[in-house]
């Protein structure tokens, strides 16, 4: 398995070794070709860039991406093509990885980590299928400008072509077809263009998948519903920037961000995996990050683009073994378990895997 192996910044170092150490513990090292490279702020230290080519090359050779996070204090005030956090961005679009699965899952050890009633939680099974190379993120045109009255301005561009919208819609339906057979398209077509068209074209695939339930949203009865009655959802799909709120949003049903894993792909089996968490600078160095959601994000990785659902299921069966024991980091802690460290979840995940 050739993985190239992209820590970043911040917490994403501490998490990544994580990831890495259940995976030697899953597979052996025989089973693993690890290269490791540098991205975001790390890249810039290392080679006057967000995203060095030597490392883009290196994720290109890979079979599949394991990826931290990438963002620096003040990474806003950088322009944009030095900006580490938009690093993962260009990887992104370099690579062709169009679609993101973002799960949120409930274990059910955690059920009472959730700021949720337990009704509203327990059982909460969601795909988040965010489209990831176009929308405001990548639309043209984009920057800050002066106007003629001497005012300064700015705009963003949401674009989707029907092809891209066409692609998206596709994959969520198949992927509903593994799952409950429910997919919810979430968009704003009451007030914007290019929404009016993704609308219209998801609809017009939903037509080729009969035995698919298709519903569909506007956004803000979406994130309302989220927190209402997330249960009712399949499997959403939306666009980049929408799909970027409402998977975070969804992390606080199931206790934390850090439990939330992540599997960006191309067409075929190539993908880059990170947990949704971002690089807390604030936190990082400190052994205190939870690590499960990179770790979660392995598994994801060993299932979609190494077909090895066997080790993705004794892995998945590790934390929930780690967690029925008690084991909780700061962010999942409550009283009467077993407060412990990044460094101490990794070990106590690979531990249970033997």
């Amino acid at each position: 398995m050739k993985i190239a192996v992209l820590p970043g910044d911040g917490i994403g170092k501490e998490v990544t070794a994580e990831a890495v150490k259940v995976l030697r513990a899953a597979l052996g090292t025989q089973a693993l070709e690890l290269t490791e490279a540098p991205i975001g702020g790390a890249g810039v230290e290392a080679a006057g860039d967000p995203l060095p080519p030597r490392t883009l090359e290196i994720a290109q050779r890979a079979d599949a991406i394991l990826f931290g996070s990438a963002g620096v204090p003040g990474d806003e005030a950088i322009p944009y093509a030095m900006r580490p956090g938009a690093s993962l961005l260009r990887l992104r679009k370099a690579l062709g990885l169009f679609a993101n699965f973002r799960p949120a899952f409930l274990f059910p050890e955690l059920v009472d980590a959730s700021t949720l009633k337990r009704e509203v939680v327990e059982g909460l099974d969601i795909m988040i299928l965010r489209e990831l190379t176009g929308d405001l993120y990548f639309g043209e045109p984009r920057g800050i400008s002066t106007n003629a009255a001497g005012e300064r301005e700015a705009i963003n561009t949401m674009r989707y072509s029907e092809g891209e919208v066409e692609r998206i819609a596709r994959v969520a339906f198949e992927t509903a077809r593994k799952r409950r057979r429910k997919v919810c398209s979430v968009d704003k077509a009451n007030v914007l263009e290019t929404m009016q068209l993704w609308r219209e074209v998801v609809t017009r695939v939903g037509k080729d998948y009969p035995d698919v339930e298709l519903t569909h949203q506007f956004v803000d009865a979406a994130a309302m519903m989220l927190m209402r009655a997330p249960k009712q959802f399949d499997v959403i799909v939306t666009g980049n920037v929408f799909g970027d709120i409402l998977s975070d949003a969804a992390a606080m049903l199931t206790g934390s961000i850090g439990m939330l894993p992540s599997a960006s792909m191309a067409t075929g089996r190539k993908g880059l995996y990170e947990p949704v968490h971002g690089s807390a600078p604030d936190i990082a160095g400190k052994n205190i990050a939870n690590p499960l959601a990179a770790i979660l994000s392995a598994e994801m990785m060993l299932r979609y683009s190494f077909d090895d659902a066997r080790n993705a299921d004794r892995i998945s069966a590790a934390v929930k073994k780690v967690l029925a024991a008690g084991y909780r980091t700061g962010d999942i802690f409550q009283p009467g378990m077993k407060r412990v460290g990044t460094r101490e979840m990794g070990d106590a995940v690979a531990a249970a895997l033997s």
